[in-house]
């Protein structure tokens, strides 16, 4: 069931989605070279309880940590670990998700770790514009699938793969709701959009092929062919005007080292 959100849970969904927004900018200035992906899953958990918020991956089917982060040829739902150092030229895809009143928030972002390649730079700016296109995509009478073909059109001209096995959702007062949002397929299909929906879109984009597998941890996705994979995301709610992200965030400054 698609669940139609009143202005009144859209601002507490506001309030939920800024405070996603503003993890991820801290995210943003934490990521360095030398920095643990440990190290960004309590500074990451920090922000959100001393905002007096849960995070809502931790737990969730019994996922250990408050952040996903994945990195270079990891797709999503990597697991943070103070053994897992960042280096330079990595990229690193980090996924955020708040309950706060009741209501649920979720964001993700692909960052450069220092100087990266020509190649990933390319797959970071076109995986975001692809998340861009889709939001631009979102009105009030149009479809579901008008969404994933607007990601799958734009990623494609650059000869990258849309990730088939996984996609968005809608999102409120869980984590995950109706209706799921692949990030591919033809305009016109699925349900209709409609004031008060709320969104959760995450195009994610590999280099190589779209295949992906599970590694033996039960949660993180590879690409099979090893290729990097990047990873945008926002929670939108459909309204009178088009698209209003919940999770808008500022860009971060790296911090002084």
């Amino acid at each position: 069931m698609i669940v139609c959100r009143s202005a009144a849970e859209l601002e507490k969904m506001k309030a939920a989605g800024r405070l996603v927004g503003e993890v991820l900018t801290a995210m943003s200035g934490a990521v360095a070279p030398g920095v643990s992906t440990g190290e960004l899953d309590a500074l990451a958990e920090k922000l959100i309880v001393d905002a007096g918020a849960k995070p809502a991956f931790k737990g969730y089917h019994g996922y250990p940590a408050t952040i996903c982060a994945s990195v270079n040829e990891e797709v999503i739902h990597g697991i943070p670990s103070p053994k897992r150092v960042l280096h330079e030229g990595d990229v690193i895809s980090i996924d955020v998700g708040a309950s706060l009143n009741g209501y649920f928030g979720d964001s993700a972002v692909t960052l450069p770790v220092g100087q990266v390649s020509p190649a990933a730079a390319t797959l970071l700016r076109v995986t975001e514009e692809s998340l861009y296109k889709a939001i631009a995509a979102v009105k009030p009478g149009g479809r579901v699938s008008d969404i994933g073909h607007a990601v799958q059109k734009h990623v494609e001209a650059f000869g990258f793969s849309v990730v088939r096995d996984f996609v968005g959702h809608g999102i409120g007062e869980r984590m995950h709701e109706d209706p799921q949002i692949p990030n591919y397929g033809e305009p016109g299909r699925g349900p209709r959009l409609a004031e008060g929906m709320v969104l959760a879109i995450e195009p994610m984009v590999n280099a190589g092929t779209p295949q992906v597998k599970v590694l033996s941890d039960g949660w993180t996705a590879v690409t099979r062919d090893k290729s990097l994979s990047a990873h945008f995301e926002h929670t939108v709610a459909v309204t009178a005007d088009g698209a209003w992200i919940l999770t808008a965030r500022e860009v971060a400054v790296p911090a002084a080292r």
